[in-house]
């Protein structure tokens, strides 16, 4: 529980990968100042991270062994869904790691070797739009951007934008706001590196999400209400806050109504509760049909959270610094 406000809370040394981001995204500290410097080498070394980190394999990946035929590698990395490699590691890059710690870099290693690999017919260069965008966004964010692998897998993202802006795991369907990946990680990209195809992509995708006030199809998804990590490739409203913020759209109207809900939800203490983990198994959830998925749980649901209300927080910044004046 915040011990005095949400600031203070989101402060304390216990998770280290909070601290950073409120130091940074919250406080507008710099990369040369000896709190953020001291709470980013932590990151791996304490909290959530380091958790994760304890159980992985000498050769960069979680699974006790490595496949031995096609069939074990095609799945190799990637299932079982959520306690894997791929999705371990999309929760580390989520947590500030990247490839100046040599653990990083032998996840990268796995996932360009088992996953990117060229030539080869099992990999994630022209899959749906939440494997190869989650693949981006994760490398993107371990350091990796730059790597010919990684624009291809850009590349991909932009040519799988349907007509209506958005974007569907399924080919030939239209968009849908579950498609989210794609714009997530193009916003991991500097705004000097994005072509202009991929700068065409954005303002598109981010419209397709404007035009539907970030939950307009939740009708049928009610988990869409609910706030969730890791989301793996779920979607709810905080994750388009999030996105759509991070991409420049913090002053659009019409996020309006999606504010309003995120607002409903703070609590009187200035927190936000994590009221689900994926599979979201609450009443009215279409997330749950999947068999076989198993949590990865960093926070426990139903209490306060530091990852949900940090998010909160940077969209809450974001839209306030872009009204006029600020």
């Amino acid at each position: 529980m915040p011990s005095r406000n949400a600031h203070d809370w989101l402060l304390e040394d216990d998770q280290p990968s909070v601290r950073y981001y409120a130091l940074t995204e919250l406080l507008g500290r710099g990369e040369d100042d000896p709190e953020v410097k001291k709470a980013r080498s932590e990151i791996g070394r304490v909290g959530w991270a380091a958790d994760q980190l304890r159980s992985l394999g000498p050769k960069g990946y979680w699974e006790p062994r490595e496949p031995t035929n096609i069939q074990q590698w095609w799945r190799f990395t990637y299932f079982p869904k959520f306690r894997s490699t791929n999705w371990r590691a999309l929760v580390l890059a989520d947590m500030g790691l990247d490839s100046r710690d040599a653990r990083i870099r032998k996840i990268a290693g796995t996932i360009f070797d088992y996953r990117l690999r060229l030539g080869s017919p099992f990999n994630y260069f022209h899959e749906e739009v939440s494997i190869s965008g989650n693949t981006a966004r994760m490398l993107t964010r371990f350091g990796y951007g730059d790597d010919p692998r990684v624009r291809r897998l850009y590349d991909w993202l932009v040519e799988d934008q349907r007509e209506d802006g958005g974007w569907n795991g399924e080919q030939g369907a239209p968009g849908t706001l579950e498609g989210w990946e794609a714009l997530a990680a193009f916003a991991c990209v500097p705004e000097s590196k994005r072509s202009a195809k991929m700068k065409e992509a954005i303002q598109r995708g981010a419209e397709f999400y404007l035009q539907h006030k970030l939950f307009e199809e939740g009708g049928k998804h009610p988990s869409w209400f609910r706030l969730h990590y890791p989301t793996h490739y779920f979607y709810d409203i905080l994750v388009g806050l999030d996105v759509l913020t991070q991409l420049g759209y913090s002053g659009d109207r019409r996020l309006k109504p999606a504010l309003e809900l995120l607002n409903k939800k703070r609590r009187q203490d200035g927190t936000w509760v994590l009221e689900s983990v994926h599979p979201d198994t609450i009443k009215g959830s279409e997330y749950a049909t999947e068999k076989g998925l198993l949590p990865l749980v960093v926070e426990p649901a139903g209490r306060p959270s530091k990852w949900i209300t940090l998010t909160a927080l940077r969209v809450l910044k974001r839209v306030k610094d872009s009204e006029p004046g600020a």
